[in-house]
């Protein structure tokens, strides 16, 4: 049997607006504190950036690799064979995912299911993860 007959099980991970909505809110603050309106259209303007990137950016993940979609387009597509380790940093406050690939380190907001995405990850690459310490 090919690895092209060979189906491929794919996990689409939810969207996750925490983070975007939390930084939006956090955006109007200075407003509060008279710091000035361009530390509010810049913290703002990354905000909703972000929220943009939650609506439209999916990942999969496979028995073999982590998928990064845009509009349903594949963009980008990490072979876990690659990765040397991982770690979900604060995912409850929202936080930050981190991989590292034998070429590059990555460090990813968590705008994706934090409980879906550390599930599959458990399964899959679990070996890999760095523990708290």
């Amino acid at each position: 049997m090919d690895n092209k007959s060979k189906t491929e099980e794919l996990v689409t991970i939810k969207p996750y607006f925490q983070l975007p909505l939390i930084l939006i809110f956090l955006s109007f603050l200075p407003l509060l504190f008279n710091v000035g309106l361009w530390p509010t259209i810049i913290f703002a303007s990354f905000s909703f950036f972000l929220l943009i990137q939650t609506f439209t950016l999916r990942i999969q993940i496979s028995n073999e690799d982590f998928i990064v979609l845009q509009l349903g387009k594949e963009i980008r597509r990490f072979p876990f064979k690659n990765w040397l380790a991982w770690r979900l940093f604060l995912p409850k406050l929202p936080g930050i995912f981190y991989f590292r690939e034998k070429s590059s380190p990555h460090l990813l907001p968590i705008i994706f299911n934090p409980d879906e995405l550390q599930r599959e990850l458990l399964n899959k690459v679990k070996s890999l993860e760095i523990k708290n310490s």
